[in-house]
């Protein structure tokens, strides 16, 4: 199954296009997360590029697509520093606004597990409006995929899935910072949705499984009720236990999880979508992408941070080349 996975990267190609969030990542290591009112003893801090959709869009531009980002940075040192990583990555960032005030930021805590806890200050990506977003039209249809989080803010994620929707361009979004309630006018222009396990329950209303046992999820009925709600296809991740494709036509596809050590996995869920993303936009099948994802996603938990931690396409199929 590896091998012919990995083969998979040498036949990335397309043109994606996402929209949204850039953040400066502080992230401190600690032996464990701290309690509430509680103070622990960390490691030395470190600046790392992140944000949901920056990570997205370097994940896809690592292993071979071409990738065009809009979004809002801010007039601080943070601007330059998150352009010149994703430039780096091999990210267009040529149509990305530059605003007054700070960038986006995260205050990140990872423990010694690779858990980590979140908290996000959206900054500069608060001003990306529905009027920039019509003025990237041109660009935005010209794309193979587009790929959508919710650290913007949701007229201007529904007007770029509106724009791309009525162009034939097949839309991607993931449910994170988590709404409970999508708005209808948003569920209809999008194709697929991705969520985590936790955040499939709460779109549903119902209970997690005992003992976190997915395996005993009853995933059929979830599909009828996604579709009743107007997905389609939906994709969950479920950390080291792989992931599941919802596809109307085709039902219940488990994704089988790819086992390493992790070390952070700050980012691994954004390096998933951005792979399925590049996927996408090659003529991948929606499992077939989701398959890809699972080891971009696993070599990017064997690194600390979130850009800072993804893989070429030669990297990622020289680390599982052997299994």
């Amino acid at each position: 199954m590896a091998d012919s996975t990995l083969t998979a990267l040498s036949r990335i190609h397309g043109i994606v296009s996402v929209v949204g969030s850039m953040n400066a990542d502080y992230t401190v290591t600690t032996e464990r997360l701290p309690k509430p009112g509680e103070t622990i003893n960390g490691g030395p801090l470190q600046i790392l590029p992140g944000g949901k959709s920056g990570n997205q869009a370097a994940a896809a531009a690592r292993i071979g697509s071409m990738v065009q980002l809009f979004g809002a940075v801010g007039d601080d040192a943070n601007a330059d520093f998150l352009l010149g990583k994703l430039g780096e990555a091999g990210v267009d960032t040529a149509n990305v606004l530059r605003v007054s005030g700070p960038s986006g930021t995260t205050v990140i805590t990872v423990d010694a597990r690779g858990e980590n806890t979140i908290v996000y200050s959206p900054g500069s990506n608060a001003q990306v409006s529905v009027e920039y977003i019509e003025s990237m039209r041109g660009r935005l249809v010209a794309s193979n995929v587009l790929g959508l989080c919710l650290e913007s803010p949701i007229e201007t994620v529904a007007a770029a899935a509106r724009i791309c929707h009525e162009a034939g361009v097949k839309v991607l979004i993931n449910n994170s910072p988590f709404i409970p309630a999508l708005p209808q006018e948003l569920i209809e222009v999008c194709d697929i949705l991705l969520v985590n396990e936790h955040e499939l329950a709460q779109t549903l209303g119902v209970a997690e499984p005992e003992h976190d046992d997915w395996s005993t999820f009853d995933w059929r009925s979830a599909l009828r009720r996604l579709r009743e709600l107007g997905f389609e296809q939906t994709i969950v991740t479920l950390g080291g236990d792989g992931s599941v494709v919802l596809d109307a036509p085709a039902g219940v596809t488990p994704i089988a999880p790819v086992a390493v050590t992790p070390v952070d996995t700050t980012g691994c869920g954004d390096a998933f979508m951005g792979t399925v993303l590049a996927g996408l936009a090659s003529g991948f099948e929606l499992h077939e992408a989701a398959q890809l994802a699972s080891y971009v996603s696993a070599y990017a938990a064997t690194g600390l941070g979130a850009q800072a931690s993804y893989g070429t396409a030669a990297q990622i199929e020289e680390r599982f080349a052997e299994r």
